[in-house]
């Protein structure tokens, strides 16, 4: 299974969105507060449609208890400002997917924290700086799950 992670989201309608993706995919979403939203917020449930039960979100109070929940896991940061694409890593089962909030992305303590193996960018044309973060999720996602065979994909 497959992590994201959302550190501090403030947008309820991108983690509504990735709510539906992670569904489609089996993965877990997990929020870190502090978010930007209620969770029973209408957007966020209008956002996921009638994925939330199909869903596994869990909210974190900070990023160490994120940590703490997931002792095994290797975490890859999505950044802009990364060297190396995310179609370039070798991507593991139980891996997580880190991103950061909108429009400011991780802060230097999360891309520098000892649990994260690596830092990703998604490729665009010059001059764009970022995708939406339920977009760049999706990418992300579906090109590590792709990289895992599509395990009970159909």
């Amino acid at each position: 299974m497959l992590h994201i992670v959302f550190v501090e989201p403030r947008i309820a309608g991108n983690t509504g969105a990735t709510i539906r993706t992670a569904a489609a995919v089996g993965a877990t979403l997990h929020l870190v507060e502090p978010l930007g939203f209620e969770m029973d917020e209408p957007r966020l449930r209008r956002a996921g449609l009638d994925y939330h039960d199909l869903a596994h979100v869990v909210v974190h109070p900070g990023f160490d208890a994120l940590l703490a929940a997931l002792p095994g896991a290797r975490f890859v940061a999505f950044t802009s400002q990364a060297p190396r694409w995310h179609t370039d890593v070798d991507w593991r089962d139980g891996d997580g997917l880190v991103f950061g909030p909108e429009p400011t992305g991780l802060d230097a303590t999360v891309l520098a924290h000892p649990r994260v193996a690596a830092q990703v960018r998604i490729p665009m044309l010059p001059g764009r700086r970022s995708l939406n973060l339920a977009n760049a999720a999706a990418v992300g996602l579906y090109a590590a799950w792709h990289r895992l065979g599509f395990p009970d994909g159909v």
